[in-house]
This record gives C-alpha cells, structure tokens and sequence, in this order.
C-alpha cells in the first residue's frame, strides 16, 4: 500500500494523474485524504463524493477502473481527442477531464480562480489546437450561462460550444427546455449519468457506456450499475463498501445508486410503448438496459428527493423540468417544506431571466404561469405552493445545487402569506 499524493496546482495534478494511470506513479488525491487507511495496490485516485447522501465518502479508483472509462468514453465519441476543462478538478468530473486528456491528444485549461462566463469559455475554445476532434464537459449551469448569455446578444460563448465535437453535460439534471434550446443552436451536448463511484458519467444519451450495464431494483426502481468502471469501494471504510456493491448470483458486482429510474426509448422518457421495451430487455424479471440497446435509462431523480403532499408523492426533477420551460424563469430548484396540514409543501426557488422585482419576490403572473403549467403536466399536488426568486441557487461540488441549502434558505423565509 502507498500514500496518495496531494499535488499543489493543475499543472503537477496532470502529471501526478498520468503516472499513477500509467502504473509509474503513486495513488492521487486532489484533496487530502482523510482516511487513516491507504489505497490497495492498483488504485490511480482517491476521491470525496460530493455528500449529497451525507458525510462525504473517499472512493478509490483503480487505474483500470479509469482506462476502462476513458477508452469507452472516446469510442462513444468517436476518439481520442483533446479536452478542454472548465471544472474543479477536487471532483471527478474535472479530474476525468484530466484523465481522458492524458489518454487522448491534451488539455486546454481554463485559467483558475476566474468565474465562469461566455467570454471566458470563447477564449478557452480559441485557445485549444484545431486538427484533433475537441471535449468539454460542463454542469447544466455553464450550458445555462452560455445561453442567456448568447440570448442577451453575446453569442460568441455558444458559437465557440457549437464548433466542439462533442459537450458532455451532467453532474446535475439538465431542464429539457435548456437541453433543446442548446441543442437547436448546433450545441452536441451529450446527456451523462454516473458518479465518483462510476469513475464519473456512464451513461451518455440514456444508454450505457461499452461494457457498462444499467438495470432497475425491482422492488424500488432504483438504478443499480455494473461493469469495469465501478470503484474498488471506500477508502476505509469496509461497511460502507459492503453496503453499496454487492456481488450477485452470477458473480456480477453491481452499485447501488440512490436514484430512481425507467426503462424506456426515448430519451426524455416520454415514450408511450415502455412494456414492449421492457420485454425486450427484461432479464430475470429485472429490468436491464446496455449499449446494445434499444432500451434507455431515465433518472427521475433522488429517491430520497420525493416529496409527499396530501398523500401524493412529487418527483422535484420532474417538477424542475416543466417549471425550467416557463418564460421568464432561468434555474430551478424544488425542495419539500414540513407543513401542518399537507405533510409537506412543493416550493419552487428559481432564478429569473429578467427581475422586474428584487428577490425573492416573484411576479403573480409569473407564479400563476408555473403553477397552471406544472398542474397541466403533472397535476395539482405538483404545483408549488410557493415560488421564491434568488439572484443564484446555493451549490455545491462541480456545479450541483445544494437542496438542503435551498430548504434551509426556504424555511428561513417564513411562512407564504399565499399558501
């Protein structure tokens, strides 16, 4: 067993993460690692998970575990390429950024420090090498600032997105409205699906990377993953890693992730034929899908996100995702607030395109328009009580918003004089 190594800036992380994937170098932390035990033979990187199911874990990545998803990544692609980075590397979203460049043709780096804007990322595309095919990936954030931006007449950050190859979007639910908006403009944007325990995004587009498997538990329709680019488990701790892979009868290892899903054709899920799909894919009465397709992956959101009101449950992703295409209305994010009566509350919090007023007002005929819409959809229990506008959504990790933080910032507020 070897100590990792903290490396001090980017420019000694691209090296340290090519030696240890090359087997020449030791383990990898781009923070310090916590845990008193040290990484087994074999693993490239150890990294904390975002905490978004609590205290934050430190998973091991063995260097296999890393090649396995850069080679899948690239051939889904179509190749090796050079990558740019706009994200954290304390994360494994940036830090597979990293890895793929090493396995690729390079890397163009963002300057640090610098916020994120469509000036900024013009001038990182510019500055990339034309011949090899060009990477990126982003949280749905970025892909949102690009295009308000190219909306408010500053084009030249989503033009400079539409000359890449190919834009790998996830580490957060992407609103459909965005997704087809970036997507008309030419943007190819490449949903992903996956976590640190995944060596990051596994899924692309719904459908699993080469030698990746997705399937469904039965009982709760949370989505299990398998395949060579799972984790070798948490840096010690062995509870944990018991907990969250577990080898099945044929001798599969699989992860369970906290998310709910379907099983569809579609990629937004809104296919009407779902059971000859399922019959299709269907093994051992469990739900299945892999590259070989025809069936899609669907995440519906966190299981533990559900929100119950009146005795209905809500699904926050699917509430986001038809309040996202209101006019006027930027980001969103949708938590449940205890409530006396209701058991719980459905309260969106969302940026605005254009505030007529400060936050966290919200004009009336902008809360009738969502609340009208997300009742058409998805029905009444599903339409927010209350709408609460913010100059930006908390966050956390690569880009996520951070769901307590915006509960807390709700209950903060007291209760709604419209409730």
């Amino acid at each position: 067993m070897t100590r990792a190594v903290v490396p001090t800036d980017l420019r000694e992380l691209v090296r340290a993460v090519g030696a240890a994937l090359d087997g020449s170098g030791p383990p990898v932390a781009p923070a310090p690692v916590l845990a008193a035990a040290e990484p087994d033979e074999g693993v490239a990187l150890v990294l904390r998970t975002s905490g978004s199911t609590g205290a934050a874990r430190e998973v091991a990545l063995s260097a296999s575990a890393l090649r396995a998803s850069g080679e899948a990544t690239h051939a889904r692609l179509g190749g090796p390429g050079h990558w740019l980075i706009t994200l954290p590397a304390t994360h494994v979203a940036g830090v597979q950024v990293v890895a793929r460049a090493h396995a690729g043709h390079g890397l163009t780096a963002a300057p640090g420090g610098e916020p994120f804007t469509a000036a900024g990322f013009a001038a990182l595309v510019h500055q990339a090498p034309r011949g090899a095919r060009r990477y990126v990936s982003l949280v749905p954030t970025q892909l949102h600032r690009l295009v308000a931006a190219a909306d408010a007449g500053e084009p030249d950050g989503l033009d400079a997105l539409c000359s890449l190859d190919a834009v790998l979007l996830g580490g957060a639910a992407t609103p459909a409205a965005l997704l087809r908006r970036a997507r008309a403009a030419g943007a190819p944007v490449v949903t992903t699906y996956g976590m640190t325990e995944t060596c990051g995004g596994c899924v692309y587009d719904g459908v699993p990377l080469a030698g990746v498997r997705a399937r469904l538990d039965p009982g709760s329709g949370v989505v299990e993953l398998a395949g060579p680019v799972l984790a070798d488990g948490y840096l010690g701790d062995p509870a944990a890693t018991a907990a969250a892979f577990r080898t099945d009868s044929n001798g599969t290892r699989w992860f369970r992730t906290s998310d709910l899903g379907r099983v569809g054709v579609s990629e937004d899920g809104t296919d009407d034929d779902v059971a000859a799909v399922l019959a299709a894919v269907d093994r051992d009465g469990v739900a299945e899908v892999d590259e070989r397709g025809p069936g899609r992956l669907t995440v519906l959101g966190r299981a533990d996100d559900v929100v119950v009101t009146g005795g209905v449950n809500v699904s926050p992703a699917a509430v986001e995702d038809v309040v996202a295409g209101v006019e006027g209305i930027g980001e969103v994010c949708v938590v449940g607030v205890p409530d006396a009566e209701w058991g719980a509350t459905v309260v969106a919090v969302v940026t605005l395109v254009a505030p007529a007023v400060a936050p966290p007002v919200v004009p009336a005929e902008l809360v009738e328009a969502v609340r009208r819409r997300v009742a058409d959809r998805l029905g009444r229990a599903a339409a927010p009580r209350r709408v609460v506008a913010v100059e930006d959504l908390p966050r956390r990790g690569p880009g996520k918003v951070d769901r307590a933080a915006v509960a807390r910032l709700v209950a903060g507020l007291g209760p709604a004089e419209d409730a």
